[in-house]
Order: C-alpha cells, then sequence, then structure tokens
C-alpha cells in the first residue's frame, strides 16, 4: 500500500531555512532601523489571582522593515522606468498606505520543487569570496556536478555560503552573489522565485554597465518576470546534508499594500 500524504509528511525531514531575527542582524542600509522588539506587558503588570486565578500574560512590540531578515520581495517592490509588473505605472498604485495593486497580500503561498545550487560547495570552500559574482556558467557547472536539473516552475536557491556568518554585520553585507548572467540563467529555466544566502541575491553595489541598473536582479525578475526574490535565507543545514531537491514551502504574510514580507521557509525531504 502506497503511503498516504499524511504519512508522507510525518516521515519527512524539514529543514527551517529562516535565520533568526534578533536586534543587531544584518541590515541593508536602506532598510535601517531593520527590526526591534520589546516586551509591553509583563507578567507581572497583570498578574491578579483574585481576577484571573492563577494564569497571567505577557505581550510585546514589533517593529521591523519588511525587508529585514528572511523575507520575500513582491512585484510591487520594484519598478523599471517607473513601470512594475504587467505594464502597472507606479503612479496611481502608490498610496500612503501601500500599493493598490502586486502587494504583498497578492503572492500566492509557495509550494513546489525547491532546487539548491551549492556553489561554495562545490567549489570546495566554506564560503566564496566577498563580493564575488556567480555566472550563469557556475550554475550550469554546479547543476551538472550535483546532478540536478533547474525546470521550469521551480524554487532555486544558491548558496553563497555567508549563511554562516549571519551575526557578523560587516562581513555579511559583503557577501557573494549572483551576477547578471546567472539571473538570466535562472529567468530563462522559468523559476517562479529565486533565493539566496545574502542581502539580494545581487552582489550589493554591483553596477550592470549595460543597462546601468544596480541590483540588475530587482529590476528584472521583480518588474519584467514576475519571479519573487527571497533574501537572507539559512542554507548551511541543507547542503551539509547534500539535498539539492525538495519539496519546498514558503508562505508570505497577508500586509495589504505591502511591499514585502518576513518569510518563514521551509524545506522537506
Amino acid at each position: 500500500m502506497n503511503p498516504s500524504l499524511p504519512d508522507l509528511l510525518r516521515s519527512a525531514k524539514v529543514y527551517d531555512l529562516e535565520q533568526p531575527r534578533f536586534h543587531g542582524m544584518p541590515i541593508h542600509p536602506v532598510h535601517r532601523p531593520g527590526y526591534f522588539y520589546a516586551l509591553h506587558r509583563r507578567h507581572r503588570d497583570v498578574y491578579d489571582p483574585k481576577q484571573h486565578g492563577p494564569r497571567s500574560s505577557a505581550s510585546g512590540v514589533l517593529t521591523l522593515m519588511e525587508h529585514s531578515g528572511t523575507h520575500i520581495d513582491a512585484l510591487c517592490h520594484q519598478a523599471c522606468e517607473l513601470t512594475m509588473f504587467g505594464g502597472v505605472p507606479v503612479e496611481g498604485a502608490e498610496t500612503p498606505a501601500g500599493f493598490t495593486q502586486l502587494g504583498i497580500e497578492t503572492v500566492p503561498p509557495l509550494l513546489g520543487r525547491g532546487v539548491l545550487l551549492d556553489v561554495a560547495g562545490w567549489k570546495g570552500l566554506a564560503r566564496l569570496p566577498s563580493v564575488y559574482s556567480i555566472s550563469a556558467d557556475e550554475l550550469q557547472q554546479c547543476a551538472a556536478a550535483q546532478e540536478v536539473e533547474v525546470q521550469a516552475g521551480d524554487v532555486l536557491l544558491v548558496r553563497t555560503g555567508f549563511g554562516a556568518i549571519w551575526n557578523k554585520e560587516e562581513e555579511y553585507l559583503e557577501a557573494a552573489g549572483v551576477a547578471k548572467s546567472g539571473t538570466l540563467w535562472a529567468a530563462e529555466r522559468g523559476v517562479v522565485a529565486v533565493g539566496a544566502d545574502n542581502m539580494a541575491w545581487d552582489v550589493t553595489g554591483e553596477r550592470d554597465p549595460e543597462t546601468g541598473a544596480t541590483l540588475f536582479a530587482h529590476v528584472y525578475l521583480l518588474p519584467k518576470k514576475g519571479i519573487y526574490i527571497m533574501e537572507n535565507l539559512n542554507l548551511e543545514e541543507l547542503a551539509k546534508n547534500r539535498c539539492y531537491t525538495f519539496a519546498f514551502i514558503g508562505i508570505p504574510l497577508k500586509f495589504t499594500g505591502a511591499t514585502g514580507s518576513p518569510l518563514r521557509p521551509l524545506a522537506l525531504v
């Protein structure tokens, strides 16, 4: 008898691909202050045995930028010449309360086949050099070495190795990333989303000499191709166990009109 879906889920190993969130974690300069959490009500503040019996409660205040920690970009996050995906102009869609189109609430749950290309591991490195650009040829060669093929509908994850130094902001912000050719290679394969263990998928600060664009993937994948970008993933355990294909689950929060959302991505093997 074939195992049922609940049986398969119970027997699967789950890899948590989210980095821990804390004050002082790496934050891109344009997204500061980033993250802050503080207790607002403490147990001792409300402890009253006469009114509530032995029960007490605590709660806190959470302040964070959409693009802090492990997160996913909405299609409204980026525009090319003030035009977003599907030819939607920025003007008329932007409001003080967020976007009327292409906000994070329109991003469907990402449920499908995930593929990890462990570029750092393929090169025999703990992590790639700082600000190193991963080319299309390197992605292709890494896939061949791992005996995997990136297919239409996949979620493509690329490991640089920088996820292992999440607690070292200065070094982490100088992470390697995917070059323009690598971004084009991923898009040509029809992936629905990409993600990496760095701040931007791209190499931060790199400028495309043809278009003049910084963060080329952000001006190409989001507004041109409708391909989502996930950032600040933790791919260390997945790579250590050489799990190159898996079931991927990533579900953003429905912040109406927001340009991004915290993400709890999972890999099931």
